[in-house]
Order: structure tokens, then C-alpha cells, then sequence
């Protein structure tokens, strides 16, 4: 069983950056391949960023690339998300998930495990 708890919530201008933070407690996290996900409200969950086993692959949305970056920590048994240049189309709730696969899917429903979402408002 593995426990999921994102950080970092914020209310930031657009153009500004913000950094989200997953730790996961339970064995084996290096095992996981780790995604963000994102909801705004009235839409459907999207894939937003992920990155495999061991971190040795990270995979993005196109309309994130370039802006989000994916990394992860084992020793800490952490994922973070860092996002720049954000937009108001960014303001959603940010989920993390983790996956007990090598690769990462773009999938929801392919992940085992969820955190409850922390929220991310880009406004001026």
C-alpha cells in the first residue's frame, strides 16, 4: 500500500512559477512510475507530466512541454513538478499518481495510486 500527499498549493500570476511536491510513504518507491494529473473544474482528469521507474524517461502534455518539468528523488521518495510561465488554462487540482509499471501511462485509469490533490490557481 502506497500513501500519496501533494504540497504546494498557490494562487500565482500568469507568467509566474510554482512547485508541487509528492511524497509517497510505503516500500518500494523506486519501483513506481510517477504522473501528475490535472482537473479543472467541469473537465475530465488530463495527463499532465510523468516519469518512469528509476527516472530514467519523462514524458509530458504538449500543452505543458517546454513549461513543466518532472523530476524525482528516490532517497527521499518524492516526485516534483515544476512549473513555469504558467497560464490561466493551468488553474486546475494537481493529482499525483503512482503506477507499480516501468512505464508511465497517459492514462488515469492505468495508475494504482492517488494522491488527494492540492490546487493550483494562475490569476491576475
Amino acid at each position: 500500500q502506497v500513501t500519496l500527499v501533494e504540497s504546494g498549493a498557490g494562487l500565482v500570476q500568469p507568467g509566474g512559477s510554482l512547485r508541487l511536491s509528492c511524497v509517497a510513504s510505503g516500500p518500494n518507491f523506486d519501483f513506481f512510475a510517477m504522473g501528475w494529473f490535472r482537473q479543472a473544474p467541469g473537465k475530465e482528469r488530463e495527463f499532465v507530466a510523468g516519469i518512469t521507474r528509476r527516472g530514467f524517461s519523462t514524458s509530458y502534455a504538449e500543452p505543458v512541454k517546454g513549461r513543466f518539468t518532472i523530476s524525482r528523488d528516490d532517497a527521499k521518495n518524492t516526485v516534483n513538478l515544476q512549473m513555469s510561465s504558467l497560464k490561466p488554462e493551468d488553474t486546475a487540482v494537481y493529482y499525483c499518481a503512482a503506477r507499480a509499471q516501468y512505464y508511465v501511462s497517459r492514462n488515469a485509469g492505468d495508475y494504482d495510486y492517488w494522491g488527494p490533490g492540492t490546487q493550483v490557481t494562475v490569476s491576475s
